[in-house]
């Protein structure tokens, strides 16, 4: 699985792209997007997804299903 950016929360603050280790997070305009081939959540580098941990709305990032 992988996160994704929740479009209709996501307040295109951009905190989360550079908190990013796998460089999972890019952004066209004011549209994030999250690549699920990038995206490790982070295991093995920190205990949570540092995209959850920064979000500012804290709804902006979410686990695909």
């Amino acid at each position: 699985m992988a996160y994704t950016i929740n479009m209709e929360t996501c307040t295109s603050c951009g905190a989360c792209e550079g908190e990013c280790p796998n460089k999972a997070i890019t952004h066209k305009g004011k549209l994030f997007k999250i690549d699920p081939k990038k995206c490790k959540e982070c295991v093995g580098s920190f205990d949570t997804p540092q995209c959850v941990e920064v979000c500012q709305s804290g709804s902006c990032v979410k686990l695909e299903s």
